[in-house]
């Protein structure tokens, strides 16, 4: 990764759950596509037909990322919020005023908001909240269980919390959704950086991420079941299509974003080949440019365990955050079950205001974190009006852990 800032300082990047540093793959791409292919689609001239073939290569190359089934299950968006926002008034033109959804303690507000909006419009009776086991940081499944019944129509949950770093068992999820007959709607934002994420193998029924959470340029994408996404009714401009994706997308397509998830899809791709001789005996069911996304995403994984691992028990002589008492580390901290989390760190400091935390590591240190409410319902449940959040992704390092680390110390000790 690039070691400084635009102005030349040595700095080490922890703010990725805010925004992931762009991808040089992804930065040319769509430079290119911004110049080269800057007409408006369906016409015959090149510049025309070469902005269409890169919308529909950015559809295929986000279907293979998700083993999606087809490229025309992929819409894209202004975000992952306005695309969440179209799926709920879509949806609440199908209800009748007496149902229910059912989310979690731990979303963030864009897969609150659409559906708190429904029951302030009595479009549903209400929205129901699982709680989350404020010790652990993990959710309550048990609890989402007796929640849903059968007059809830969805169930939205984030495939991981973007300020406990705690993952979402969206499997046994979507099997009781499917018991009730509800929609399973996955904000993937904050998951999408860390590790594979497969829809047919989820059984969702719609997920969204965001672009410039996964290396790549602002905008959304959403990959919804082809059966909803052409029987339901966003809203939409008359001339516009019936058959997805058109029908959900407003506006004219900007080639240059799927330029650019091209990109960082070309990236992943080569990161596979380094390593695809350790992969020989996986991902055996897949072919092409599928399996080595599945290899990608594997290895990314299985290195964020490792910073997750050090951030929490240390690296060589620095001591971890679970070994500093003046620290509270919200969220899963068991090193045994690393697997239930994404590197994704909010804490507070004994005896010093968040905004007093943020200053002393990036002045002092070259650390780059923040403290915020992450538009997130967690320091809500906690009590708090803001944590610290330090977040990680594969292009940071165990000796970004270790200043982490020996900074907090200093601080603690200070």
């Amino acid at each position: 990764m690039c070691e400084c800032d635009a102005k030349g300082r040595r700095r080490a990047f922890l703010d990725n759950g805010a925004g992931a540093l762009v991808a040089e793959r992804a930065a040319k791409a769509e430079a290119q596509a911004r110049i080269n292919y800057s007409a408006n689609v369906g016409s015959i001239f090149e510049e025309s037909r070469g902005a269409q073939a890169i919308i529909q290569e950015g559809r295929s190359a986000i279907a293979d990322l998700l083993n999606a089934p087809t490229p025309e299950t992929i819409v894209s968006g202004e975000s992952a919020t306005s695309l969440l926002f179209s799926l709920g008034y879509a949806i609440g033109r199908e209800l009748s005023g007496r149902e229910n959804i059912v989310t979690t303690e731990y979303e963030h507000y864009a897969n609150l908001s659409p559906w708190i909006e429904l029951e302030q419009r009595h479009v549903i009776e209400e929205v129901r909240f699982t709680r989350v086991n404020k010790e652990e940081g993990i959710l309550d499944i048990e609890h989402l269980r007796d929640l849903v019944d059968k007059d809830t129509k969805v169930i939205a949950v984030a495939a991981a919390s973007n300020v406990l770093g705690t993952k979402t068992p969206l499997r046994e999820i979507a099997e009781i959704a499917r018991e009730a007959d509800a929609y399973l709607v996955v904000d993937a934002v904050h998951r999408i950086p860390h590790g594979p994420i497969d829809v047919q193998e989820i059984d969702c029924d719609f997920l969204v991420f965001s672009g410039y959470k996964f290396f790549s340029s602002h905008g959304g994408f959403l990959y919804g079941k082809e059966e909803p996404l052409n029987t339901l009714r966003p809203y939409k401009v008359s001339p516009a299509s019936n058959r997805s994706p058109a029908k959900w997308e407003w506006g004219t397509r900007d080639q240059a974003k799927f330029a650019a998830i091209c990109g960082v899809i070309d990236h992943l791709t080569w990161l596979s080949d380094q390593i695809t001789n350790r992969y020989q005996d996986q991902f055996k069911n897949y072919d092409g440019r599928v399996r080595s996304l599945k290899v990608a995403m594997n290895a990314i994984e299985r290195y964020c365990r490792e910073l997750s691992r050090a951030t929490l028990t240390g690296v060589e002589d620095t001591p971890g955050l679970l070994d500093m008492p003046d620290v509270r580390v919200y969220g899963p901290t068991d090193p045994s079950r690393l697997e239930e989390r994404d590197p994704t760190f909010s804490f507070k400091v004994k005896g010093l205001a968040d905004e007093e935390v943020v200053e002393r590591l990036w002045t002092t240190h070259g650390i780059a974190v923040r403290a915020e409410d992450f538009y997130s319902m967690v320091p809500k449940v906690y009590g708090v009006p803001s944590m610290v959040r330090a977040s990680f992704v594969h292009y940071n390092t165990l000796e970004e852990v270790r200043g982490l680390l020996g900074a907090l110390s200093e601080i603690v000790k200070g």
